[in-house]
Formats: structure tokens, sequence, C-alpha cells
């Protein structure tokens, strides 16, 4: 069967330069204009590739979870205290009775 392609499928994707400064924004990662110029272009090849794997044929082509046949492993699924407290806390850098202590992350 053949995929579909997506609703924003456009013939040629690529990215410009204020894309690639608001993406590096958003995971706040500190981006220069020249670096930006740089990375534009990298992203625009890794589309490429893309792009080219949107025409491949998969039809009669079973999905896979790994590249080689292979039986995943499984195990009983069940809750635990994780048996010894001590031993799962011995390492944490802050500890009150039987639990962690981490900084607050939401305000």
């Amino acid at each position: 069967m053949r995929r579909e392609k997506p609703l924003c499928y456009s013939a040629r994707m690529s990215v410009d330069k204020q894309t690639v400064l608001r993406v590096a924004r958003l995971a706040r990662i500190a981006v220069t204009d020249a670096e930006a110029e740089a990375l534009k272009g990298e992203l625009n090849t890794i589309l490429g590739f893309v792009e080219q794997l949107n025409e491949v044929d998969v039809t009669g082509i079973e999905p896979m979870t790994s590249v080689v046949a292979m039986q995943m492993k499984e195990r009983e699924d069940r809750v635990t205290d994780g048996g010894d407290a001590e031993r799962v806390l011995a390492n944490a850098p802050a500890r009150i009775g039987d639990f962690f202590v981490v900084p607050k992350v939401v305000e």
C-alpha cells in the first residue's frame, strides 16, 4: 500500500533563515546569523533526503520494529517499590525520608 502524502506536502520542502532562528529560539539554542545560514543548508539537505524517502514504493512491505528479525523481550508488568529504599537513594544528592528531593520546575 502506498502511503498517502501528508496534507502539508509540497513539491520541495525547505527552511529559510528565519525558520532556523525560530527553531533555535524554541530549542533555547543560541545561534548567530552566520551559524543560521550554515544550519539552513544542513537542514535543507536533510529535508531533501526525507523527500527521497517519500518517493519509495512500500507496497506490500510490513512496518518493522528492527532491521533484523527478532522477538522482543517481554517481562511481567508489575509494580514494585524498588525493593530497598536505602540502596535506591544511596546516591541521591538530597532526600527527605524515602523520597528524592528535586528542584521545583513549575512556578
